[in-house]
């Protein structure tokens, strides 16, 4: 996704009292260099995204997050007595992107809470997490065409083995609806798209004051789940669009309600208001989701975004803006006749259980709140403050990654460069309380949302300590190609984006940022033959440059990300299911797998290729592969929290930078 100012609540974890009792009872003390506190939950025995403890009163929670596809895989059962062996599941599924030309916001994906999900006694017992992707925003097309129809977001589910839909055993978030595209009285796609909620219709540009409205999608989400207990589902319909020359789109729906319709009084309708949830990080930490996105304008203003990330629509020739990752969203509406609408968030599974009874804090707030081999470990995958209690020493020592958004993958008539890593920034550094300060994580850069043209940076991450801030660079862009025009260069940043190739026009592949300390590596240039083969090149990774393609050899593969410190090597936040090569299941832990093991981050995208010969597969560290011939296979995105750069891909067909994170340890 493009850079946008994050709408997240602050991501702070304000637990109650101190750990002692905690490790008491429920952590035992090694010896040698690990000595401290290592974990030997009383609660359930499990694996599988990023791990976040809280407190809820005495009740200790232990939540694992989801920001992209894995595996939740439950190994042992609890052994405390009255800790009961259930979980709680809250799912929130892609947002649905905006229409373009005075279009409609995107509806946001489904909201759904199911409590005391029981896990069975025959355990290890894996379950499938498949986090939703946004939709892509309409197309801008020009003229007096319309513009396209916004795409839905997709599904994210909890699936255990054998189960099947509907039915109990499978939980589903419905991906949110499309907004609508300019409706010029007789096309068939006027409606906004049903979803988990609707999306917003777009403008009637018949200059009729009295013409009809152009209808809104409904949304579906409540009626999802059929027969399942214990379980609440919040989806809401989009609002219409105006009916006249100088109205704009309808507002998608949100989880907290309707999308607002346009009317006189609102010349594009804002996006419906988000839900806030608790589970991902504790009840004094709510975090509002699934907004819905607003409608675009046409003589005046865009409409505002819902509350819990929605995309603001764009007004005369303005595009709509994307929706926040990870919230499920929906894009703004495009404003113009040739911009696009904006693309809807991904979005989120949380799954937490009861791990013990206690009085917990650590000695600072911020971020999910984890402890593995005597550190406790802040991991930030959104922007938000890390703060100290009181129970901070002087020049306590803490040791720190940050990685930037990655790059998105270029689009070609040949083939467009995978998207550059975002710069990789660790080390350790001292400072003593008391302080407050913000950290901010980089989205990643968009896909191209025309057909064809160089992809987006990512955004800058940051940790801006009391002892000086430290900022990793931005992956840099994938490179395309205008209509029969030269290729473009891939675009400096962190770790450089790759090189374009039209037939045998080739362009060189960017630099990445060699330091001191170096953030990343270039990308390679794009390789091909004038009427044989076009293979564009890969980005950078944060551990080693992309390959450069050949005759005869695949697109150019994204260089090789990093291993982050052992520090933070907590095997319940290994990586799951990398080996699949479905976009949906890259990830659903820390980073992937690479060379060394697991825990890789910002390695950099495949090349796409075109005629005979194979794209570019991204690098280790969650870069997405390249795209090929007629947009099959689908050049994919980078994983979600990892840096990496999108796959480069054919006309219309690239893949988006996955999103930063940053990590914060220190001694318990």
């Amino acid at each position: 996704m493009g850079a946008r100012s994050s709408k997240i609540t602050s991501q702070n974890n304000r637990s109650d009292g101190h750990l002692l009792e905690y490790f008491r009872n429920t952590f035992v003390r090694g010896g040698g260099a690990n000595s401290g506190p290592t974990v030997a939950s009383a609660g359930l025995t499990a694996t599988g995204g990023v791990i976040s403890d809280y407190t809820d009163g005495p009740t200790v929670y232990r939540a694992h997050i989801f920001t992209s596809s894995g595996t939740f895989d439950a190994t042992a059962l609890a052994t405390g007595a009255g800790i009961p062996n259930n979980v709680d599941i809250f799912a929130i599924g892609g947002g649905g992107g905006a229409g373009t030309q005075h279009g409609g916001g995107g509806g946001a994906g489904g909201f759904v809470e199911k409590t005391s999900y029981p896990i069975p006694s025959s355990v290890p017992a894996p379950y499938t997490i498949t986090v939703g992707s946004g939709g892509a925003g309409g197309n801008g097309s020009g003229g007096s065409s319309p513009g396209n129809h916004g795409s839905d977001g997709t599904v994210s589910e909890f699936y255990p083995p054998g189960a099947s839909y509907p039915g109990s055993s499978r939980i589903r978030a419905l991906g949110g609806g499309g907004g609508s595209m300019y409706y010029n009285g007789s096309n068939p796609l006027g409606g906004g798209n049903p979803g988990g909620s609707g999306g917003g219709g777009a403008t009637n540009g018949s200059g009729n004051e009295s013409a009809p409205s152009t209808p809104a999608g409904s949304g579906d989400q409540p009626s999802a789940n059929p027969g399942t207990p214990n379980i609440t589902q919040y989806g809401n319909s989009g609002g219409t669009g105006g009916g006249g020359a100088d109205r704009g789109g309808g507002g998608g729906g949100g989880a907290g309600g309707n999308g607002t319709s346009c009317t006189a009084g609102n010349p594009a309708g804002p996006g419906g208001n988000g839900r806030a949830n608790t589970w991902a990080y504790g009840p004094t930490n709510p975090i509002t989701y699934a907004g819905g996105g607003a409608g675009g304008g046409n003589l005046g203003s865009g409409g505002t975004g819902g509350p819990g990330g929605g995309g603001p629509g764009g007004n005369a020739e303005v595009a709509g803006t994307p929706a926040t990752f990870s919230t499920g969203s929906g894009g703004g509406g495009g404003g113009g006749n040739s911009v696009v609408g904006g693309n809807g968030g991904s979005g989120i599974v949380v799954v937490r259980y009861q791990i013990g009874q206690l009085t917990a804090a650590a000695k600072a707030t911020g971020g999910a709140i984890s402890y593995y081999s005597g550190k406790t470990i802040h991991t930030f995958t959104s922007t938000g403050t890390f703060a100290s209690l009181p129970t901070w020493s002087a020049n306590t020592s803490v040791e720190y990654v940050v990685v930037a958004g990655g790059g998105g993958g270029g689009a070609s008539p040949g083939a467009g460069g995978g998207g550059g890593a975002g710069g990789y920034l660790t080390g350790t550094t001292p400072f003593s309380g008391p302080f407050s300060f913000a950290v901010n994580v980089g989205g990643g850069g968009a896909s191209v949302t025309t057909a064809i043209g160089r992809g987006n940076i990512g955004t800058n991450s940051s940790a801006v300590f009391p002892t000086g801030t430290i900022t990793s660079t931005y992956g840099g862009y994938g490179g395309g190609t205008t209509s029969n025009g030269p290729s473009d260069p891939g675009g400096p940043g962190g770790s450089g984006g790759g090189g374009s190739s039209y037939g045998s026009n080739n362009a060189p592949g960017g630099p990445g940022t060699a330091g001191p300390p170096r953030q990343g590596y270039d990308g390679s240039g794009g390789n091909g033959t004038s009427g044989v083969r076009s293979a564009g090149g890969g980005g950078g990774g944060a551990g080693g440059p992309a390959s450069t393609p050949g005759p005869g050899v695949p697109a150019g593969i994204g260089g090789v990300g990093v291993q982050v410190p052992s520090t933070f090597q907590n095997p319940a936040v290994a990586p799951s299911n990398t080996s699949d090569p479905s976009p949906n299941q890259r990830g659903g832990g820390l980073g992937t797998p690479g060379p060394g093991g697991s825990f890789y981050l910002a390695g950099g995208g495949g090349g796409g290729y075109v005629a005979s010969g194979s794209i570019g597969a991204g690098g280790s560290g969650g870069g997405g592969n390249g795209g090929g011939p007629g947009g099959s296979p689908t050049a994919q995105s980078g994983i979600q929290n990892t840096g990496s750069g999108g796959g480069g891909g054919e006309a219309g067909n690239s893949g988006s930078g996955g999103s930063g994170i940053v990590l914060i340890a220190y001694p318990s």
